[in-house]
Formats: C-alpha cells, sequence, structure tokens
C-alpha cells in the first residue's frame, strides 16, 4: 500500500483527494480490526500543516513550520477496550497498531459502558459549515505582517517603552473519524490568528497588555496595524493603577473574560465531572441556577462558526438545542461513555461542545457600564482557583473602577471571589458586544456582586 499522504501541488486545493486517501486508511484499518476479532471499532485519522512566525523589537525570533499527521485505532472486544496510535503510514505500521490495540484490550478490565455511540445516533447527512479556507501565506509575508503589528503598536504613543512581542499564526487541519457501524465523516479546518503584546511605562510602573484576533478565513483578520495600535490601547490604560478597598461589589466581566464564566459551567456540567461526582452541580439538571431571562443555545450549524459540526467526535449527529433555557440547566453535556454511566443519553458532545450563543438582555459595554452604575470592571483574569467540587471560585484579576457609570483609574492586583452558584444567581445582565474570538460567544456580563478583596 502507497502513503496515504500526498504533497501540496503549486497553486491547487487538494485537500479533497488527501481526505479520500485518509478515508482508505481508515477503512483499511476497520477492516484489520474486524479480522483481529474485535467486537467494535474506530478510528480517527487527521493531518496537520501550520506555519507560525513571532518577532520582537523589530526582529525574528522563530519561525516554525509543522506538519503533522496521526492515526489513533480504538477497539473493543465486549466492554475492553484499548488503543493505540502512531504516525507512521506504513503497512506494517498500521498493521502493528491494530496488534497493538487488540492486545490491550485483552488485558484491560470489561467496562459495561465502553463502547461506540448507539448506530442509530450517527449523523446521515454530512455537510461543510464553510470553515475551509487556507491562507497561503509564505514565512516572510508573515513575518512582515507580525513587524507591522508591532510597529504599528510601538509608534502608538512615547509611552510604549517595549515589547513583548507579535506573532502570525496559520494551520490547516484535515480529519476522518470512521467506526465499525460503517459511519465515515471528514472534515476540513482551517485557523489563523495575528497578536501584538506590549509594554508601557518603567521601573515598577510598568504595564503589559495586548490584542490578538482570530479567525477561520484569513479576509476575516482585523488588520496587522490595528491589532497593534489596539494593543497599545489596552496597555495605556492600565498605566498607573490605583488602590481600591476590599468589599463587595457589582462586578462586570468584559465579553473577553466573560466566556471564562460559561466555561466553568461547561466545566461542572460535564459528563466526566458528574459521574466522577466532581461537580457542584451533579443533579441540577431541571434546576434553575440562573436568572429566568437567562438563556445558552448550541449552534452547531453556523456557517463558518469557529466549532460548526455535523457530527460529534463519536459520530453522533450534532443538533441545535439549549443548555440553559428561562434560567433553568436543560441538559448536561455527554459523550456516550459518561451518558451510560450516568444512565442517560449522549448529547452529542463527545469532543466539546459546538458554538455555544449566550442570549444578551443589554445593550454594550457603554450601557453595561451605566447601568452598573459603581464597581470593578474585569477585563484580565489569572490563576486557577476554582473549584468544580465545591463551586467556590477566586481568581486574580485586572481592570477599572467605575463611578457613575464611567471608568475612574484602571486596578491590578486584585481577587474576585465567590461561589459559582451565587454568582450565577446574581447575573444581572449579558451585553451585546459579543467577542468573536471564541465558540463561547457572549457579551460582557454583569454579575450583582461578588468579593473584591483590593489593595488597601
Amino acid at each position: 500500500m502507497t502513503s496515504p499522504i500526498i504533497e501540496d501541488a503549486p497553486g491547487r486545493d487538494d485537500s479533497r483527494e488527501r481526505l479520500a486517501r485518509l478515508e482508505s486508511v481508515a477503512g483499511q484499518l476497520l477492516d484489520r480490526c474486524r479480522a483481529a476479532g474485535a467486537s467494535q471499532a474506530e478510528v480517527s485519522c487527521s493531518e496537520d500543516r501550520g506555519l507560525s512566525v513571532n518577532v520582537r523589537m523589530g526582529e525574528v525570533e522563530s519561525v516554525e513550520s509543522t506538519r503533522d499527521r496521526g492515526i489513533a485505532v480504538t477497539v473493543y472486544f465486549g466492554g475492553r477496550k484499548g488503543s493505540a496510535s502512531t504516525a507512521d503510514l506504513r503497512p506494517e505500521s498500521l498493521e502493528a497498531t491494530v496488534e497493538q490495540a487488540c492486545a490491550i484490550a485483552r488485558h484491560t478490565g470489561d467496562d459495561p459502558a465502553a463502547g461506540l455511540a448507539e448506530a442509530a445516533l450517527m449523523a446521515r447527512a454530512i455537510r461543510e459549515f464553510d470553515t475551509w479556507h487556507p491562507w497561503d501565506l509564505d514565512a516572510q509575508e508573515a513575518v512582515s505582517l507580525a513587524l507591522a503589528a508591532e510597529q504599528a503598536g510601538r509608534d502608538a504613543d512615547a509611552r510604549i517603552t517595549n515589547s513583548d512581542g507579535a506573532s502570525v499564526a496559520t494551520s490547516a487541519s484535515l480529519s476522518v473519524y470512521a467506526n465499525s457501524h460503517g459511519f465515515v465523516g471528514a472534515e476540513r479546518g482551517s485557523h489563523h490568528s495575528l497578536s501584538c503584546a506590549l509594554i508601557a511605562g518603567r521601573g515598577e510602573g510598568m504595564q503589559r497588555d495586548g490584542w490578538y484576533t482570530y479567525a477561520l478565513a484569513a479576509g476575516d483578520l482585523e488588520p496587522a496595524a490595528a491589532v497593534g495600535r489596539h494593543a497599545a490601547r489596552r496597555t495605556l490604560a492600565r498605566l498607573d493603577p490605583a488602590p481600591i478597598a476590599t468589599g463587595r461589589y457589582p462586578v462586570l466581566f468584559s465579553a473577553e473574560t466573560a466566556r471564562s464564566l460559561v466555561g466553568h459551567l461547561l466545566g461542572a456540567v460535564s459528563g466526566g465531572a458528574l459521574y466522577r461526582g466532581a461537580s457542584f452541580l451533579v443533579g441540577a439538571a431541571g434546576q434553575r441556577i440562573f436568572p429566568d431571562w437567562f438563556a445558552i443555545h448550541e449552534r452547531p450549524f453556523l456557517m463558518r462558526g469557529l466549532r460548526s459540526a455535523a457530527f460529534d467526535a463519536e459520530g453522533v449527529a450534532t443538533r441545535e438545542a439549549p443548555l440553559v433555557e428561562a434560567g433553568v440547566l436543560r441538559r448536561y453535556v455527554l459523550g456516550s461513555y459518561s451518558a451510560r454511566r450516568l444512565g442517560l443519553e449522549t448529547t452529542a458532545n463527545a469532543g466539546g461542545v459546538h458554538n455555544l450563543e449566550v442570549a444578551a438582555n443589554a445593550g454594550g459595554l457603554d450601557d453595561m457600564l451605566r447601568g452598573m452604575g459603581r464597581g470593578l470592571l474585569v477585563t484580565g483574569l489569572m490563576g486557577q482557583g476554582v473549584n468544580t467540587v465545591t463551586g467556590d471560585y477566586s481568581r486574580g484579576a485586572s481592570g477599572f473602577w467605575v463611578e457613575d457609570g464611567q471608568v475612574v483609574h484602571p486596578v491590578d492586583g486584585i481577587t474576585v471571589a465567590g461561589n459559582l452558584r451565587d454568582v450565577f444567581a446574581a447575573v444581572e445582565a449579558v451585553g451585546s458586544d459579543v467577542d468573536p474570538r471564541s465558540h463561547i460567544r457572549t457579551g460582557s456580563i454583569l454579575v450583582g456582586g461578588m468579593t473584591v478583596a483590593g489593595s488597601r
């Protein structure tokens, strides 16, 4: 058998040919698994290509071109499971990979929850969502973009005294998932980013901040100079922070930090945490945990969505569905294994969620600030002080103190704390200022009260 990977032809998109060859390899591996006596089997094949460059102070620091490929084989002998992987596509290596997976399965314990997702749940209509936009970018062009971003930021103001660098990255990924139910699904995706981080001030008064743009299509990226200037504005705004007193205040999480609150919710309602009993939301499905106007919906079919997909990591057909509706947690986030452990059905979330949208009930950030009146605007979070078992939340933060709906001065070195059950229940507003750089699409989130440990 010849190698299933063929090289790019100049000026031609040969991704479909390469996907077809990956599908062929997957089919041959499934045949080998059946011949070895496996009752069920699944195969994942992937190919990734990318370029990344980093510059600092007008000099190139690194240029990295990547080309990765991999094959993962999982076999089931009843409830016994074995997995093995390889990046070597020679026939003898593929054969050895199947043999290794089978050997592992024969030495593992029987797990009644193990196995493929049910055949009836497999996706029948495989379609694309405009996620394939490879960027024909060479290293010199990438370096030029990174340098332009950094220079624009450094030129923006004399108080920008140093740079933490700028970077450009692009990648294109092909993947095939197939299993012994007869399901075969192929996906193509591209990802591009440009970022810049700057330093303002001198000595102990130095502050660092930055900005980045991220998209599936290069044409959707912000211009390099705009990224640099935005990084400069954010960095300059942090200069001369003033202390605030410790107390309980309203806290407005900016859009880029607000999505972390949704991320903590996802961690608590994911199947692995639930069946291990390691979540403060065990048994919470059907309970109101947010105000009655609050809603989060999963939208897997958005065109050019960052996590759009017709099927999940097990081939199960994805579907639009509420996660939270009228403040009530409608379901958990499950793959087939965790669903069986919990006595439930998969929610087509093996591998994660697909484009969550948090419904807004307020205007943009300025409107949110006026609505808050007095309190803390959080624009940066640090640390991992979140206990998923208890819901206790305590993270380092930076941002701005707000009086009469207006930013008064920057603050840093503070901590915001509470319990996530209380935080979720105290959400007062969600803004329309959605940050498009994440598959968790949310605007700013205003929490009515949290403990803020200030510096005085």
